[in-house]
């Protein structure tokens, strides 16, 4: 009987279709397939198969199944439940999964291999060449093996005992060894790693989130429970997340000392065809560790057992444009769709998995002092209002009192502000016009070092006119606010003797170029170090003891509800790259509102307080981790258009107790690359199946063509 099969695309298609399959095509689910769609052929992955009996009506056949090995079960599963959870079509999470085939195949490398057949005359040379060809090689190796010229290789092939074969190469991935000496650990690190060795020898679902105060040693920890997984299972495989590219090589650095093999990087620095090898290797199982960024949680893994999620707090993993999902959340589902463990690893936990935690969802372990004899920094908070800056500059007197005495004593400063360029703001002496992105309310940033205008919200980028654009005015642009290279500018004014250096995404474009920056801090090659959130979290250097955060109220401005939360976290991250070595460290936070409960949380070194209040001002308000959000952004070049279909789209929404919606509302970035933006925003009961609330809404309207409308299930940005 014939067989019908059910084949899903990687495109925004509400649903996978079905096509005949052809006598001669043996296929499986989950093998890949070219589908005919319209006047193309369409890759596609076979998510079911059963026979025709019953189908009425003519099918497209397949045209041919492809040679790509076939997504695993579970990632398929995967695939439809992060599909369903993000109210987005199934062939969008089904493009993540197939990112890596992206890149088409290199080019089969030519090697050459013995044929069996005796030369027409043998000497010593051609007989150590036929001794070392075991296997195909390249011509090259093979004559530096057996210690001959290239002409006793042609030789060989003209007469037979030699071919020339094309293979395509694999990416090789060294095996690592569990069984190499693990790192030192203290008693409380050696508890915390019998903890999670127990969870994953268990062969179930597990989630552990490892809370450990910077500087705690937790890599160290979780790094005995991949040890356990490895020795487990010879075909295990671990993934580990990583919120910044810019973490990577340390992390990988730390694997490579354990294991005595380097893992695979996934991310998006890394080349397409690197890309296409590392997947093929996942699913092939020869590759038994990757390290990446969120995408990689959509690697098609047929033997994963353990998921960790470093710094698992960080908003980087919230993809925020495309298919939208929160990398750390969608962890915890792939490992019960796996039966894995995963490991939730961060000194600043979010407040979501906190409440998990204190629920006894997810096992709770805790390491509350610093490795060896470090001890946590002394947080101190200048009060601007009363030490404020000198006309000009912006570091306190207070600060650079501190610096002065820290490079005095040959130690190392981190100057912490998280914004790039020179200025976040130009604007006109003359007529007050504000340097904005063409068709984007987003300001111009003044980058110094390029004299360039640059946008970071769509990456629109001018050099800076000699004039003012809107009034002609020559030489009335000015720059308003501190970034990082303007902190650079004044602290090499302060210290022209020290070695100034700035790591932010404009001065480290990749990840050799962040292993570079590090290597020279880490090393002491640098004096003073300004830096973005780059420089914030993972990265230890023992000579840094003071720590100076130049505008600590950045965070707390709008409407986010995470705003506090944030602030803290990323507060306490920088604070404590100071003194994690012998040396003590100290951080000093300039702030406007040192009564501000963030500032106040901080100094006092009370997390759990702050969390606490933290958490019951969202409990009164019903929202996340104790409600449930989802924000519906509307856009559209034609302005009328869009608020005639916000109101139709509020006015059609459906009504169900434990829910409210609250729009529409211009969106604070109103306008971005010519389309205007408005948002409306879902607050739910937990109760609530938030989904399937956006579904019967979304199903009550049509969308006109000149409209976009995106989902954002727990929305992590309100712009």
């Amino acid at each position: 009987m014939p067989f019908v099969a059910r084949v899903l695309l990687p495109l925004p298609l509400p649903e996978a279709f079905d096509y005949a399959v052809p006598e001669e095509i043996s296929l499986s689910v989950g093998d890949h397939v070219a589908a005919p769609l319209g006047p193309r052929l369409v890759r596609g992955v076979v998510t079911e198969l059963r026979d025709a009996h019953g189908v009425n009506r003519p099918l497209k056949p397949i045209a041919a199944r492809l040679d790509d090995a076939a997504l695993p079960a579970n990632t398929l599963a995967f695939v439809d439940w992060a599909a369903r959870y993000a109210c987005e079509p199934p062939g969008e999470a089904l493009a993540m999964a197939l990112r890596g085939l992206r890149a088409s195949q290199p080019a089969p490398e030519r090697l050459v291999q013995a044929t069996g057949a005796a030369p027409f005359r043998t000497t010593p040379a051609r007989e150590r060449v036929l001794k070392a060809a075991t296997q195909p090689m390249r011509a090259a190796a093979l004559a530096a093996a057996a210690e001959v010229s290239a002409g006793v290789i042609k030789g060989l092939i003209d007469d037979g005992a030699l071919e020339v074969v094309f293979a395509q190469e694999q990416a090789a991935f060294s095996e690592p060894d569990p069984a190499l000496p693990a790192f030192d650990l203290n008693p409380s690190q050696a508890a915390a790693a019998d903890i999670l060795v127990k969870l994953t020898q268990a062969g179930d679902f597990q989630v552990a989130l490892l809370d450990g105060v910077t500087g705690s040693g937790k890599t160290e920890v979780y790094l005995e429970a991949v040890a356990a997984v490895l020795r487990a299972d010879p075909a295990a495989q671990v993934l580990v997340l990583l919120p910044e590219i810019a973490l990577t090589q340390a992390v990988i650095a730390r694997f490579a000392a354990r294991f005595g093999a380097e893992p695979a990087e996934w991310h998006s620095g890394i080349a397409p065809p690197r890309r296409r090898r590392v997947w093929e290797a996942v699913v092939a199982g020869r590759c038994r560790i990757v390290i990446g960024a969120r995408s990689a949680l959509f690697l098609p893994f047929p033997n994963l057992r353990l998921i960790v999620v470093d710094e698992e707090h960080d908003a980087s993993f919230k993809q925020e444009d495309g298919f939208i999902y929160h990398a750390r959340d969608l962890a915890v589902v792939r490992a019960k769709i796996e039966a894995a463990t995963v490991v939730l690893a961060s000194a600043t936990p979010s407040l979501e998995s906190i409440w998990n935690a204190q629920g006894g969802r997810y096992t709770w372990i805790r390491l509350s002092s610093r490795h060896g004899v470090a001890r946590l920094p002394e947080i101190e908070l200048i009060d601007m209002r009363e030490a404020p800056p000198e006309r000009g500059r912006w570091l306190s007197p207070r600060l650079v009192a501190a610096m002065a005495e820290t490079y005095g004593r040959g130690e190392q400063s981190l100057l912490f502000l998280n914004r790039r360029g020179y200025a976040p703001l130009v604007l006109c002496k003359a007529c007050g016009e504000r340097m904005t992105a063409p068709d984007t309310d987003s300001w111009l940033v003044e980058h110094r070092y390029s004299n360039r205008l640059v946008c970071h919200l769509t990456g629109f980028s001018m050099p800076k006119p000699a004039a003012c654009p809107h009034c002609g005015t020559k030489d009335s642009l000015t720059a308003i606010g501190p970034g990082v290279e303007r902190l650079e500018e004044e602290a090499r004014g302060l210290f022209p003797e020290a070695r100034v250096a700035v790591f932010s995404s404009d001065t480290v474009m990749d990840a050799a170029g962040a292993r570079e920056m590090v290597g020279r801090m880490a090393g002491g090659e640098i004096d003073i170090l300004v830096a973005t959130q780059a420089a914030a979290k993972g990265h230890n250097f023992p000579g840094l003891t003071l720590v100076g955060v130049v505008d600590a109220d950045l965070g707390l401005k709008g409407g986010d509800l995470r705003a506090a939360e944030r602030t803290y976290q990323l507060l306490a991250q920088v604070a404590g790259r100071a003194g994690r070595a012998e040396r003590p460290g100290r951080a000093l936070i300039q702030t406007y509102a040192p009564e501000h409960q963030v500032m106040g949380a901080l100094k006092a070194g009370d997390r759990d307080g702050f969390l606490a209040a933290e958490a019951e001002m969202r409990e009164l308000s019903g929202l996340p981790p104790y409600g449930r959000l989802a924000a519906v952004i509307l856009s559209s070049p034609d302005f009328a258009k869009l608020d005639a279909f916000a109101k139709a789209l509020a006015a059609a929404a459906p009504s169900a107790d434990g829910v409210e919606v609250y729009g529409p509302a211009d969106a604070p970035l109103a306008l971005i690359r010519g389309r205007r933006r408005k948002r409306l925003l879902v607050r739910a009961d937990r109760r609530v199946n938030i989904q399937a609330y956006l579904e019967a809404w979304r199903a009550r309207v049509k969308v006109p063509g000149a409209v976009r409308m995106t989902v954002d299930v727990d929305p992590y940005s309100f712009l």
